[in-house]
């Protein structure tokens, strides 16, 4: 019998060699020539030369298909500088955190967002070599998905359809993705009854854009069939263009067995004035809320509703309340946030919101009645209503005569123009400082410069002044190192160095605010360099 080196025989199965060396030889010895046992040099030895004879006969796989070319990509590339500075900011997005203090350097994480935004904002493409590191941050940060989506271009969504880890790409949300073809009726059909999700809903939305009515009948061609939370999802796209045309879809959603898709379907309602679930709830809440003349001065009266009937839950009411909500006032503000401001200054003899707003209400209901109004003024998207709830920048807000939230007041700022809100915020900080105006800066547009760069600067610097604790208003420092514009980098470098401690201040806060300065110093100055380097337009593949 033939053996191999070792005086196995090479006879030996390959199950018996590794059986024996995962029994051990001992418990399980392998024979070599004349019975007697081998040992483990022998086994491993044996072992050697029959993965030789097998590989040896192995014969060869036929090879796996080539994947299509990538698609070509005709935006201009980046400028050298930039794509140097791009791939820095997507090394230092793997490197491990630091812990502790942040010392004065730059995060230059927090600064990708505003990179790819500037970088999509003058067209430029991306760098096929950073396509997979950009593809690796938009899987770990969902944030950063719309901006990589839309500068990785085609050839990044042919990329994440060869790698399972970033599929993410390819049922990302119509913001990030290319809008498809919406020419060719036969190809809108065929994508709409056989596409995936993802590529429905981009689909939807730039039939909306183009067509709303098109948009509309394919979506009702296949209601009755979609799933509970895709109708919800497509339900939302009609907030684009909404208009009169889709009141007859929005009322048969009303009957619709999805309590969130029919609540959505009532609020898009409520958004049209002259909807007739408009009417039917503006009858109903100005049976609740009139003109109260009993006593010598008008006065809003206030009688909420006793009951919650099939009707008004048809028309969108939710008759449970939250936790800690009485019933009555949780039905009278459903009913009020859903119907038409212009109401009121018709029941109110042509006064307006300014007025209405500082009228006196009846038996405590005034923060019911404020709080349903600043939901109306959001929904309607009404900038009168917004600035009379908003009031004077300078009025503290337990005074104003909305709400003093900062996040209803953030959404009522989000329906003036971009100017009046900024100027209103400013005004806001100068007379209150930081301390809630943390959501308030969030809905300004960037950068903020002017009267905003120059109150957030001067109210950090008072801050610092009085000795404040530096880490309360770190929120509002990463903000700041994100949105002021940089040219204030000259103005704040003054404000770097150690300041005497007042008295009673926090200890050491003298040497966290200088850190905090000379990192959002540094931070600006390297924004205004990155905007440079993304404007040389010398870019070369």
């Amino acid at each position: 019998m033939p053996t191999d080196t070792t005086g196995v025989p090479l006879s030996a199965p390959w199950e018996d060699l590794v059986t024996s060396a995962l029994l051990g030889t001992d418990r399980r010895p392998l024979r070599v020539e004349g019975g007697a046992a081998a040992g483990p040099a022998a086994l491993l030895g044996s072992a050697a030369v029959h993965t030789v004879r097998r590989r040896a006969a192995l014969r060869p796989a036929t090879g796996a298909a080539l994947p299509e070319p990538a698609p070509a990509d005709p935006r201009p590339p980046l400028p050298a500088a930039a794509r140097r500075r791009l791939a820095q900011l997507l090394a230092d997005r793997s490197a491990p955190p630091s812990g502790g203090r942040r010392g004065v350097a730059p995060d230059l994480t927090e600064l990708i967002p505003q990179w790819l935004a500037s970088a999509g904002a003058r067209g430029y493409r991306a760098p096929a070599e950073l396509l997979p590191a950009l593809l690796d941050a938009a899987r770990a940060r969902t944030d950063l998905r719309p901006h990589v989506l839309a500068f990785a271009g085609p050839r990044g969504l042919w990329l994440a359809g060869l790698n399972p880890e970033w599929k993410f790409a390819l049922r990302a949300s119509s913001r990030g993705r290319p809008r498809p073809v919406t020419t060719d009726p036969g190809e809108v059909g065929l994508l709409w009854e056989e596409g995936l999700f993802a590529e429905r809903v981009a689909l939807l939305g730039a039939l909306r854009e183009k067509d709303p009515g098109a948009a509309r009948s394919l979506l009702a061609g296949t209601w009755a069939s979609e799933r509970a939370e895709d109708r919800l999802m497509f339900l939302d796209s009609l907030r684009s263009g909404l208009s009169g045309a889709d009141e007859a879809f929005l009322e048969e959603a009303l009957a619709d067995r999805s309590r969130n898709v029919r609540s959505t379907a009532a609020e898009l309602l409520s958004a049209l004035p002259d909807s007739a679930l408009a009417r039917r709830m503006a009858a109903r809440a100005t049976t609740c809320v009139n003109p109260d003349r009993t006593g010598d001065v008008l006065s809003i009266g206030v009688e909420a509703p006793h009951e919650c009937d099939a009707a008004m839950q048809r028309d969108g009411v939710v008759p449970v309340p939250p936790p800690g909500r009485g019933e009555r006032s949780w039905w009278l503000g459903q009913l009020v946030e859903a119907t038409p401001l212009g109401v009121w200054r018709e029941r109110f003899g042509g006064r307006t919101a300014q007025v209405l707003v500082a009228l006196p209400v009846a038996d405590g209901w005034a923060g019911e009645l404020h709080a349903a109004w600043c939901r109306a003024a959001v929904r309607q998207r009404d900038p009168h209503w917004a600035r009379a709830l908003l009031g004077a920048p300078s009025t503290p807000p337990a005074n104003g005569p909305g709400t003093a939230s900062p996040a209803e007041r953030s959404k009522l700022l989000a329906t003036l123009p971009p100017g009046e809100r900024a100027l209103w915020v400013a005004g806001f900080i100068a007379a209150h400082g930081l301390s809630d105006a943390f959501q308030l800066l969030g809905v300004c547009s960037v950068p903020w410069d002017g009267p905003l760069g120059r109150s957030v600067v001067d109210a950090l610097d008072i801050a610092r002044d009085a000795g404040s604790y530096p880490w309360s208003f770190s929120g509002v420092m990463g903000l700041a190192e994100r949105c002021l514009n940089p040219a204030e980098a000259e103005r704040l470098a003054v404000l770097t160095t150690t300041p005497d401690e007042p008295e009673g201040a926090s200890p050491g806060a003298g040497g966290y605010w200088s850190e905090a300065f000379q990192r959002l110093v540094s931070t600006l100055r390297l924004r205004a360099t990155m905007d440079a380097e993304l404007a040389r337009g010398d870019g070369t593949e």
